[in-house]
C-alpha cells in the first residue's frame, strides 16, 4: 500500500507561480514513476506531468510545457510541481499519481497504481 499526500495549493493571479508538493509512504520501493494529473469542473480528468526515475525521463503536456517543471526529491520520497506563468485555464484540482507506467500509457489514468486526495488550484485574472 502506498499513500500520496498533496500539498502546495492555492489562488494566485494569472502570470504567477505556484508549487506543489506530493508526498509518498508506505511501500514505496514498488514505484517507478509518478506523477500529476488535473480536473476541472465539468472536465474528464487529464494528464499534466510526469516522471520516471526508471527510465530516467519526464513527460509534459503540450500546454505546460516551458511553464511547469517536475522534479524529485529520492531521499524524501517526494515529486514537484514548479508552475509558473499560470493562467485561469490551469484553473483544476491537481492530483499526483504513482506506479510503475511506462511511456506507453503514461497519459491514461488508468495506467496509475494510487492516487492523492487533490489540492486546488485557482488562477485569477
Amino acid at each position: 500500500q502506498v499513500q500520496l499526500v498533496e500539498s502546495g495549493g492555492g489562488l494566485v493571479q494569472a502570470g504567477g507561480s505556484l508549487r506543489l508538493s506530493c508526498a509518498a509512504s508506505g511501500r514505496t520501493t514498488s514505484l517507478y514513476a509518478m506523477g500529476w494529473f488535473r480536473q476541472a469542473p465539468g472536465k474528464d480528468r487529464e494528464f499534466v506531468t510526469a516522471i520516471s526515475w526508471l527510465e530516467n525521463a519526464t513527460y509534459h503536456k503540450d500546454t505546460v510545457k516551458g511553464r511547469f517543471i517536475i522534479d524529485r526529491d529520492s531521499g524524501k520520497d517526494t515529486v514537484y510541481l514548479q508552475m509558473n506563468s499560470l493562467q485561469p485555464e490551469d484553473t483544476a484540482v491537481y492530483y499526483c499519481a504513482a506506479g510503475r507506467t511506462m511511456s506507453l500509457g503514461i497519459t491514461d489514468t488508468g495506467a496509475w497504481w494510487y492516487w492523492g486526495q487533490g489540492t486546488q488550484v485557482t488562477v485569477s485574472s
